[in-house]
C-alpha cells in the first residue's frame, strides 16, 4: 500500500524545517536506514532516514523549500506495481486540534513534548489492525512487548523499529504530576506591538527587514520565556587568574607535542564541574512542580555561531581531564558552528557557562537557559591594583564572573556557596588534578 513519508520532528523544538536536499530521486528504491533527505532544522541540518522499505513514487515537497511543517507530507513512497496516485484519500491520523492563534511576541513558548519516548496508546479496538512494519512487529514479539500499546512515529502513525526500541529501553513512567497553573501574571502577557504598528513607526526611513530563521525564533522564545518565567538573582566575584595563567603555562609546555593548548575557558569548565560535586544541591534544574537533583555534573557551554547560539553540554565534565575537556569542548564548538550537532548534544545539563571575555567585555548578566539552575558569566581578565593578604598594594590579573540564579533551585547562601567553590578551583588549580 502507498504510503505519505511525513515531514518529521527531528529535535523537540522543531516546529517547521528547510527541506535541504534530496538524496534520492522518483523512481529509487529504499530500505529502512537509508538516508533520504538533508533538513535544515531550528538548530541544525539533520539526515533524514528511511523508516520502511519502498520505492519513491513521487517527491511532493522541491529541495530548497522552507517552512515546511512537521507531519506534512514530503514524498510517497509505493509498493512494487503501485503508484503515488494509490494514496488513500484519507490519512489515519491523530485527531488535531483547531490551530492555535499567533502568540504575542512577549507570549513564552509551550515547552516541547519529548520526542524520544513512545507515549502508550490506547488497546486497539477488537478487529482494528494495527499498524506496524514487520520489522516492528518481530521486535515487540521478541522484547515481550504488546505492539498495541505504543504509538508509531512513523508514516500515518505506524509503529517502527525505533519506536520499540524506545519502548524497550524507557524506564517505567512515574505517575503525573499535577500540572502547574500559571499565575495571572503570566497567563495573558501584554502583546507587544505588532510588526505593522513597528513598520509605520519607521515609515520614510530607510530599512531592511530581515526574516527570522526557525533558530532565531526559539531563541526569541526560550529568552522571553525565561525573563518571564524564572525568578532571577545574580551574584558576583572577582578571581585572581595569575597562579592559573602560570600553571595553564606550564601545561601547555608540556602537552605542546601532544598539539594540545589548554585555554583558560576549559579550566573554567573544570572548575565549575568539580563545584558543582562540592555543593551537590547546587546541581540541579526546575522540573515545574518538583526539582530534579543531578548526580554528574554535566556542564553546557554556549558557542556563537552565526545567527544565535548553541549551549552544547560537557557530560560528566568532573570526571574528565582538562585536556579531554578541551579536545571535546573544540569538537563541540566546530560542529556546532557548522549547525552538525545532534540534539541530545545540547540538551540537558544543570548550568551553563557564557564566556564573553575573548571579546573584551568586562562583565554582564546572561540569562538563564531553562531547565537549568544557573549560569556563570564570565568576563576579561585584565591587570588591575589589588590589595595583597600581607596588605600591601600589588598588580594582579583579575577577571569578573557573574552566577545568575534561579532563585527557585537555589537560594541566596546556596549560591554563594557554590560561587565561592569556583573561585577556589580557580585561584588554585593545581586542586583541580587532584
Amino acid at each position: 500500500m502507498a504510503t505519505e513519508i511525513l515531514m518529521p520532528a527531528l529535535s523537540p523544538t522543531m516546529e517547521e524545517g528547510t527541506l535541504a536536499k534530496w538524496l534520492v530521486k522518483e523512481g529509487d528504491t529504499v530500505s529502512s536506514g537509508d538516508i533520504m533527505a538533508e533538513i535544515e532544522t531550528d538548530k541544525a541540518t539533520m539526515e533524514f532516514e528511511a523508516v520502511d522499505e519502498g520505492i519513491v513514487g513521487k517527491i511532493l515537497v522541491a529541495e530548497g523549500t522552507a517552512g515546511v511543517k512537521v507531519n506534512t507530507p514530503i514524498a510517497v513512497l509505493v509498493e512494487e506495481g503501485e503508484s503515488a496516485d494509490d494514496v488513500p484519500a484519507t490519512r489515519t491520523e491523530a485527531p488535531s486540534s483547531p490551530a492555535p492563534s499567533p502568540a504575542p511576541a512577549s507570549a513564552p513558548a509551550a515547552a516541547p513534548a519529548p520526542a524520544a519516548t513512545p507515549a502508550p496508546a490506547a488497546p486497539s479496538a477488537a478487529g482494528t489492525r494495527v499498524l506496524a512494519s514487520p520489522l516492528a512487529r518481530r521486535l515487540a514479539k521478541e522484547k515481550g512487548i504488546d505492539i498495541a500499546m505504543l504509538t508509531g512515529s512513523g508514516p500515518h502513525g505506524r509503529i517502527v523499529k525505533s519506536d520499540v526500541e524506545a519502548a524497550s529501553s524507557a524506564p517505567k513512567a512515574a505517575a503525573p504530576a499535577a500540572a502547574a497553573t500559571p499565575t495571572a501574571a503570566f497567563a495573558t502577557p501584554p502583546a507587544g506591538p505588532s510588526a505593522e504598528m513597528v513598520a509605520r513607526m519607521y515609515e520614510g526611513r530607510e530599512y531592511e527587514e530581515v526574516s527570522l530563521d526557525g533558530m532565531r525564533k526559539t531563541i526569541a522564545a526560550r529568552l522571553t520565556e525565561a525573563k518571564q518565567t524564572i525568578p532571577h538573582f545574580y551574584l558576583r566575584r572577582e578571581v585572581q587568574l595569575d597562579a592559573l595563567l602560570k600553571f595553564r603555562g606550564e601545561l601547555n609546555g608540556q602537552l605542546e607535542a601532544r598539539g594540545v593548548k589548554l585555554s583558560v575557558n576549559d579550566f573554567i569548565i573544570k572548575a565549575c564541574a568539580l563545584a558543582l560535586q562540592d555543593v551537590p544541591d547546587a546541581n540541579a534544574v526546575w522540573a515545574g512542580d518538583r526539582m530534579l537533583k543531578l548526580k554528574p555534573s554535566d556542564v553546557a557551554v554556549a558557542v556563537a555561531i552565526e545567527g544565535g547560539l548553541f549551549t552544547p553540554v560537557l557530560k560528566d565534565a568532573h570526571q574528565k581531564t582538562i585536556s579531554a575537556l578541551s579536545a571535546e569542548m573544540k569538537d563541540l564548538a566546530a560542529r556546532a558552528r557548522d549547525r552538525k550537532l545532534a540534539p541530545h548534544e545540547y540538551q540537558g545539563g544543570s548550568f551553563a557557562i557564557s564566556n564573553l571575555g575573548m571579546f573584551g567585555i568586562d562583565n554582564f548578566d546572561a540569562v538563564i537557559n531553562p531547565p537549568h539552575g544557573a549560569i556563570l558569566a564570565v568576563g576579561a581578565g585584565a591587570k588591575k591594583p589589588v590589595v595583597k593578604s600581607d596588605g600591601e598594594v600589588g598588580v594582579a590579573t583579575v577577571m569578573s564572573m557573574t552566577l545568575s540564579v534561579d532563585h527557585r533551585v537555589i537560594d541566596g547562601a546556596l549560591g554563594a556557596e557554590l560561587l565561592k567553590a569556583i573561585v577556589g578551583y580557580l585561584e588554585n588549580p593545581m586542586s583541580m588534578l587532584a
